[in-house]
């Protein structure tokens, strides 16, 4: 209980403070790098078709919050994945983001995801002196590990830094996902990430699995990342976890914006990290401005139905159709047919 002393002060007990224990979380880790995939991981609620002035004000927002990387978006084939309906930040084409960005004269780092089986990663990811990306993320499942391994040799011989983000960890036998690691880190990429594709980890597991990562990746020279779903609402807490276990790269979004429940909110993890680098108003003025106004024509966050797909550990894409369709907010029914389906 708390101590109210003569005079209305409070004060914590004794037994609150352990005694000779470090207080690492009372400075900064300047190794650690953070990622913005709002226009990325959030254009997969609105089909990626966010307005030039907002990815222009999310990319200034980067900048002057002292983001160290900004994905755009994905490096999609359009002949793969069809165009329509789709927005420009499904593809990225150059001359797209250079609409955006110019050359980035910037110190800030350009990123964009490029997806196994999506992506005419060959043709469509040309070399880093004709364009103004300077980091490929391949996202794969582990049964394309061997299209993955290409992805990467071809987007580092291209002169770009590369990461690796094995999706649906959750969904991994043990021993496979030990073969997926083995084998990344004979690979160039400099990353390895652990994706919570579903929302479904505790803080312990993302603890476990970052120290399995790191166990991989810090013998071979590789750091460890994160990139965490918010159906429980742990998204932070499930990095927070893992920057504690020693991941150096960390994904956010501005509000969460992220498909379904989203994603870490940068609000919060730039707060944690208290590196004086970042400048902690901006962010707050590029949500005032530009994406609380969002939230009156597309939806996300931690709604029943994405806590209950991640208490399951699925996929989103039932619960996004519940949101969407004509049984919205009937929670019980839905949760009663997953449970049905899991048993």
């Amino acid at each position: 209980m708390v101590d109210t002393t003569a005079g209305g002060s409070r004060r914590l007990p004794e037994f609150f403070w352990e005694k000779n224990v470090n207080a690492p979380w009372v400075t900064s880790r300047p190794e650690i790098m953070v990622l913005d995939c709002t226009i990325r991981d959030g254009g997969l609620v609105n089909n990626h078709q966010f307005e030039d002035n907002f990815v222009k004000a999310v990319y200034e927002c980067c900048i002057a919050t002292g983001t160290d990387v900004m994905e755009i978006g994905y490096k999609n084939s359009d002949k793969i994945v069809s165009p329509n309906g789709m927005g420009a930040w499904r593809y990225c084409h150059e001359d797209d983001v250079r609409r955006i960005v110019g050359e980035n004269p910037s110190s800030l780092l350009l990123a964009c995801m490029v997806d196994a089986g999506k992506s005419d990663w060959k043709n469509d990811i040309l070399p880093k002196e004709k364009s103004p990306i300077d980091v490929i993320r391949v996202a794969f499942y582990s049964y394309q590990l061997e299209e993955a391994v290409a992805m990467i040799q071809d987007a580092h011989d291209k002169g770009y830094e590369v990461s690796a983000n094995l999706m649906a960890v959750t969904a991994v036998a043990e021993p496979e996902l030990d073969h997926v690691l083995d084998t990344l880190i004979k690979t160039p990429t400099t990353t390895v990430v652990v994706v919570d594709s579903f929302g479904s980890l505790a803080p312990e597991q993302s603890a476990y699995l970052t120290e399995k990562y790191l166990k991989f990746c810090e013998p071979a020279g590789k750091e460890v990342g994160m990139h965490a779903h918010n159906n429980q609402q742990l998204a932070f807490a499930n990095t927070i976890e893992a920057i504690r276990r020693g991941a150096t790269r960390v994904d956010a979004t501005l509000a969460g914006l992220g498909r379904g429940a989203g994603n870490c909110p940068m609000e919060l993890l730039i707060g944690y990290l208290k590196n004086p680098k970042f400048n902690h108003r901006a962010v707050f003025e590029c949500l005032e401005n530009h994406v609380q106004p969002l939230r009156k024509q597309i939806e996300w966050g931690p709604y029943p139905e994405f806590m209950i797909t991640g208490l399951f550990n699925q996929h989103p894409r039932s619960a996004i159709a519940a949101r969407e369709g004509e049984k919205r907010d009937h929670y019980a029914s839905f949760y009663d047919e997953l449970a049905a389906t899991a048993k």
